[in-house]
């Protein structure tokens, strides 16, 4: 049952939430509204976590919360992948909008 039961286990990351109507339910920082994606999306840009704790607004974030942020979005990459195609995907959708709406209301048409 000792194998099973470490096999089943769930990490937990005491600084990662999903609360409903917040940020779309994407995981944040506990008590903010910065998302995980916001996080990884600057240490990608290359910010380093010390840097990436006075980044956003909102308020100094804690080098353990910007940790469990890219810990949380290494273990659940499909989840991370999943909101950047959603996110590309509404960017496309977006432009062909502009693109239509722009056409429709050129000047002297």
């Amino acid at each position: 049952m000792g194998a099973m039961a470490s096999a089943l286990a769930v990490t937990s990351y005491p600084h990662i939430v999903h609360t409903p109507g917040v940020r779309g339910g994407k995981a944040t920082i506990d008590g903010t509204r910065i998302a995980v994606v916001d996080v990884l999306i600057a240490y990608e840009e290359g910010h380093s976590p010390e840097a990436i704790r006075t980044l956003f607004s909102s308020r100094p974030l804690t080098l353990a919360e910007v940790t469990a942020a890219l810990a949380y979005a290494d273990d659940n990459r499909a989840e991370i992948a999943a909101i950047f195609a959603e996110e590309e995907e509404w960017e496309a959708r977006h432009e062909q909008w502009k693109a239509e709406y722009l056409a429709q209301h050129r000047p002297g048409r």
